[in-house]
Formats: C-alpha cells, structure tokens, sequence
C-alpha cells in the first residue's frame, strides 16, 4: 500500500483568496522563553490550502454546513484523469475528451495548475483551469458526488458563482486546493476529512490518496 498525500502544507506564504487575510501562524507560547510547552495560534478564513466548501458557502439559508457533510462522498475510490492543455475554462469537450470511466463518482482533476505548486509558487495565479457552469453541468448528469481540483476553486477566477451554485445545489462536494503534481493518472482511494467546524461553510482537509 502506498499512501500519496495531497494537501498543500499550511503556512503563512500559501496563497488565499485575494480579498481574504493572510494565513497567520504565531507561536503565543514558547519553551525558549520559559513555558512548559510550545503553543501556536492559528489565524485564517476556513477557505485555506486544501479544502472543502459546504452548500452553504455559495447557497446560504438552511443550506448544509460543513459538519454534515457525508464522510461516505468523502471516502472512497477515485479517479485522477490529467487534463494537460486546458485553458482557464475546462469544458465539457475536456471532460469528455478524458475517457472518465462510467460510474466514477469521486473525480480529481490534474491540470497546469499542479505545476506551480511543484514549483513552490506562493503567489496567487488568476488564470488558474477550473470546471465552467457547462462543465458543472456535465459532472452533475454524470454521477459526479467529488470533484477535486489543484487550485483553490473549482469555478474560474473571473466567473466564481455558477459553477460552485450548479455543484452544491446538486450536492456534489467541491474538494479544492490539492497538489496532484506527484499522482499518476488512474485508480486510488481518497481519504479526505475537513475539519468538523459546527455551522461553516468550508473546512481545511487533510487528503490522501491510497495506491493498493
């Protein structure tokens, strides 16, 4: 069995949302200066790094939040199909185009995007590939319950709301901010547990992928 871990590492230099503050990481407690243990203060929206988004980021009202989520979705076989020359929108011929198996319901897409966290690249990039409302559209018709993504939305820079309504209105999770740089195209198991954040609407994950 090899374990691939797929989250990106959370610190203060990882990209956030523009608009969104920073990631802050500070020590409130430390040995060196005298106390029993070290203590670290964690400052940051719950869209950070790898994550997911709950109904109720872009539905609001009595939308589902982030805790009541189903771990089954979550956890489970998964397909990574590589998509290497898509634009900003990847679109329903992309999708088409990648030879996704019948019945896939976990499905993570690898892009361009993976290169730059290879690259150790911590500045924001606009023009980042994601799912277009046509392509959210498809993944629902098709039986999609997870769509993973390799940057922090599954919707386009320029057009974040379609996409997010048309998948979460369905009650696909969007699984956001994973580093498929090192995963081979194919078969796996995803293991992806968000923090259980009563009444939110997203959650930090952590994400692995089993290769039996």
């Amino acid at each position: 069995m090899i374990i691939h871990d797929i989250s990106l590492t959370i610190k203060p230099e990882l990209p956030t949302w523009p608009g969104d503050p920073k990631i802050e990481l500070r020590r409130i407690s430390k040995m060196e200066a005298g106390a029993d243990a070290n203590v670290t203060h964690l400052s940051a929206t719950v869209h950070i790094g790898t994550h997911v988004d709950a109904p109720y980021h872009f539905l609001g009202g009595d939308a589902k939040t982030v805790e009541s989520l189903s771990l089954e979705i979550l956890t489970g076989p998964a397909r990574v199909v590589q998509l290497p020359n898509v634009g900003v929108d990847i679109t329903v011929a992309d999708l088409e185009a990648a030879d996704i198996p019948d019945g896939t319901t976990r499905l993570l897409l690898k892009t361009r995007n993976s290169d730059w966290w290879a690259a150790g690249n911590d500045t924001f990039q606009e023009n980042f590939a994601a799912p277009d409302a046509d392509a959210a559209e498809w993944l629902v018709a098709h039986g999609i319950k997870l769509i993973g993504v390799d940057y922090l939305s599954v919707a386009p820079f320029r057009s974040p709301v379609p996409t997010h309504r048309i998948l979460l209105a369905a009650g696909v999770i969007p699984l956001e901010g994973l580093d498929l740089s090192a995963i081979e195209p194919g078969e796996y198991t995803l293991y992806c547990l968000p923090l259980k954040i009563q009444g939110s609407d997203g959650a930090p994950a952590r994400a692995i992928l089993v290769e039996e």
